[in-house]
Formats: structure tokens, sequence, C-alpha cells
């Protein structure tokens, strides 16, 4: 079993390096929880809101655009049509590897992508698993992949009565890797009460018409409620569940993210044996360390 860190051989302080290209709140969430260690952060977006935070909290920031790089590449195999592993994606990635680690002086102890817009290549993971972690708005464990909204619709569709957030480790799947930490299930029924008190949106009535179109029309994925809800139920699918990822994030990204990277790896407490994760050296469900109101701090 090897430690993803080991704070006796390399210290309490770890170099940690943020990849950013929004907002860049979970990294703001995890450096609130401990500002103590050696934070980097790198950016394909010079101008996005991460590199303002980092910039207030006094911290590298190493930029490289992605632009030039792909630009051959879209030309090549079209707009959207980039595969994830062509030439120009790694010589990009190769180049960001070749600044963090000149700036670091080594490789960095963890890579934690909060809010990176960039498609990660075999190469990345290569050279960086186990320590490049990732935080998805769903339960990867039930296959609730896909971007925005759509991990809070398959888990409606699914029948989930409570959403969660994973946080893994990063592999060379899409959302595929091992999990270290799902978040507390956020009721799905009563985070929308609270919404609609404040706001009297009727959200809970969408819901249950959702639900019972699911029911009537025998939906069993997302592509079966995209191909057969009309225009108005599937904007009512999307408004609403834009509105449960928002509350979880705050209520699940924005906890699990600064818990697993202080109270469980800077404390030297994680361990990786092929896929399977141990903490304190038990060997971990495939759904990896669930919060709860006694570890949610």
């Amino acid at each position: 079993m090897q430690l993803i860190f080991d704070p006796a051989k390399s210290g309490k302080r770890m170099n940690i390096v943020y990849f950013v290209s929004g907002s860049g709140t979970n990294y703001r969430e995890i450096v609130k929880r401990d500002p103590g260690h050696n934070y980097f952060v790198f950016t394909n977006r010079p101008g996005c809101g991460g590199v303002e935070i980092a910039r207030e909290n006094g911290h590298e920031v190493i930029e490289l655009r992605h632009i030039s790089y792909l630009r051959t590449a879209r030309q090549k195999y079209g707009p959207g049509n980039v595969p994830r592993n062509c030439p120009e994606r790694i010589k990009y990635e190769q180049d960001i590897a070749g600044l963090v680690e000149s700036k670091i002086g080594k490789r960095p102890d963890l890579i934690c992508l909060a809010g990176y817009d960039q498609w990660l290549t075999d190469w990345m993971v290569n050279r960086y698993f186990p320590i490049m972690l990732n935080v998805h708005p769903g339960d990867t464990t039930k296959g609730y992949d896909g971007l925005y909204w759509i991990p809070s619709a398959k888990a409606i569709i699914g029948g989930d009565t409570a959403l969660r957030s994973t946080l893994f480790i990063v592999d060379k799947g899409e959302d595929t890797g091992p999990v270290l930490v799902q978040s507390n299930p956020l009721d799905i029924i009563s985070t929308l009460k609270e919404i609609d008190e404040k706001d009297n949106g009727g959200l809970t009535d969408k819901l249950h018409h959702i639900n019972e179109f699911i029911k009537n029309s025998n939906v069993r994925t997302f592509e079966d409620f995209t191909t057969k809800a009309d225009k108005s139920l599937s904007a009512s699918m999307e408004h609403i569940c834009h509105l449960l990822q928002n509350e979880l994030k705050v209520k699940g990204d924005w906890q699990i993210y600064p818990f697993a990277v202080h109270d469980l790896i800077a404390k030297g407490r994680v361990g990786i044996e092929g896929r399977k994760v141990y903490i304190d050296g038990r060997e971990m469900p495939e759904y990896g360390w669930r919060m709860n109101l006694k570890t949610q701090i």
C-alpha cells in the first residue's frame, strides 16, 4: 500500500497545486480550511476568478493558455472533435508539468482539479496518479456522470431521494477513479421545499410532474428523458437540477474537498493499492469514506 502523502517523510507542509479555469471556489474553500501549506494555482484562463482569489491569497499563479496548442488540432479534427489523447493535448500537458515542477522544484505532493475545463490525457494521469483529485456533483459509483445539471437529473431518473458529491482520485476514465470521500446526502424534496419557501417557485409540484412522467413513460435513462420529454418538462428538469447542484456544491463539494485534503491526506491517513483506497489502514468500500455529522467539520 502506498500513502498518497506521508508527513513523516515529507514534512507537514504540502506542495499543493490547484488547476482552475473558473471561479476557483473549491480552491478557496480548501485553502480557507488550512492556509498553512504551500499553495500554487495553475490556470489555462488567466482572467478567471480563481486567479483573482490566488492573488488575494498571495499564492503563486502559473499560467499557460491552451488555445494555441489546440488551434491546429481543431483544424485537423474539427471543432468539438479533438481526441482526448491527441499529440497537441499531450504537448500542452507536458509543458504544464514542466512549468509547475520547475516552479516548485519537484513534483507536487497533490494536484486538486478545482473547476478545470480541459480534458486530461492518459499522459497526465500516468504521471500523477494517485496524487490528482477531482470532485463531481453526483454519485459516481452509480454512474451519475455528465456536466452541469446532468448528474442530478440522472439521480432523479434513477429514483434517488437524495444527492451526493463524490471526491475521487483521477484515472483514465470519465469520473471513474477510485472514490475517496462522498458527501452527506442532500435530500431532494426538503431542499426544494426550502427554496420554495424563499422564492415561491412551486418546485416540488414540478418535481412531482417530472416523476409522474418518468413513471408513466417508462423513462429509464437520461437519454430516454431527453427524447420523450417536451420542452416545458425538460426546462423544469434543468431548472430544478441547477438549483439542486448549487446547493450540493455548498453542502457537498465545499465540505468533502477540504476534509479530504486536510483531515485525511495531509495527515498521512490515505493509502492506495491498485484501485483500492485505504484510510487509517482500513480498506474502504466502493463509495469511500461517507461523511456524517461527526466528520463534517
